[in-house]
């Protein structure tokens, strides 16, 4: 790769990106960038070739990184891209600001994000996939955001900006997400934990979360996620449709479905990530030739497939 901008953070070549995964498999990337602050991100990206690609990355909390790895510099935020702040009804988070942890900042200054509190990852995670749960969306409480473009330039991005759908955004190619901001309803502060403790016990009961995993595996074909309520419509849920295809516990290799809850993959010991893909997409394939209906990955797969 081209010489590379000095900078004021760390800069890693050749970094495994296996550890910074939630499932922990993926090759290398051809350079882990950490920043040390905005300024840094931005120069680096200033002076960065146009031709190097750029892949901003999470907590790893809703991917899978190819035994290949990424022919690219992965940018990952840290702690001067983790702040929270409240003023008045409007909450500020950085990129890297943990979803639970926003919430619990928030239920304290008697603001609602609860649906973050269960939401595993972080908040750029969450703004550009709009995460949501209990039938409540990032888009329902977006305000803005503010990017790196890829040139370097620091821009705010409107809700219209990022055309919201269902786990999607539209952001520009090689952008960086360095904090949003967020319109919260008021509510009780011990009202708001406590809701979040039921959830949080709700969660435990039914996902695997203590196994190796990324968070739901496909989208929901019905185009929502969960309401929470009883009376949820069921039959166009991800892991009804894999369920009905008989599709629970199935494995390939160290991948396997989950008992507990079959929309969750995980790595149930020593699965590289052609098998968590390659299970993923016999899935898939089953559950149209059952249902007629093709489920859409709501996890990231990105890099080459080949170990270089």
């Amino acid at each position: 790769m081209t010489d590379l901008p000095s900078v004021r953070g760390r800069l890693t070549p050749n970094r495994d990106l296996s550890d910074l995964t939630w499932l922990r498999v993926g090759g290398p990337a051809d350079y882990l960038f950490q920043p040390a602050d905005l300024a840094d991100l931005q120069d680096f990206l200033r002076a960065l070739p146009q031709e190097v690609m750029v892949f901003p990355m999470g907590v790893g909390s809703n991917l899978i990184v190819r035994d290949g790895g990424l022919r690219a510099v992965v940018i990952r935020l840290g702690r001067g891209f983790n702040a929270i702040e409240v003023a008045g009804e409007t909450l500020t988070a950085g990129a890297a600001a943990l979803d639970a942890h926003v919430a619990k900042r928030a239920a304290e200054a008697g603001l609602d994000l609860t649906f973050l509190r269960t939401i595993p990852g972080s908040i750029g995670g969450a703004v550009r996939m709009n995460a949501g749960c209990y039938g409540s969306y990032v888009a329902d409480v977006f305000v803005s955001a503010d990017v790196v473009l890829r040139d370097g330039t620091l821009v705010t991005l409107s809700a219209e900006d990022l055309a919201f759908q269902y786990r999607q955004s539209s952001f520009p190619e090689g952008a960086v997400l360095v904090s949003a901001r967020f319109r919260a309803p008021a509510g009780d502060p011990e009202a708001l934990a406590a809701r979040m403790e039921e959830q949080l016990a709700k969660r435990d009961a039914s996902q695997p979360t203590r196994e190796r995993s990324a968070g739901s595996t496909f989208r929901n074909p019905a185009g929502f996620s969960s309401t929470g309520r009883a009376d949820d419509v069921m039959d166009l849920k991800a892991w009804k449709v894999i369920d009905d295809a008989g599709l629970r516990g199935a494995r390939r290799g160290g991948a396997q479905m989950s008992e507990k809850h079959s929309n969750f993959l995980i790595n149930a010991g020593g699965a590289t990530a052609a098998d968590l893909e390659g299970l993923g997409e016999e899935v898939r394939k089953k559950v149209y030739e059952d249902s007629g209906i093709w489920l859409e990955w709501e996890i990231m797969r990105v890099g080459d497939p080949e170990i270089p």
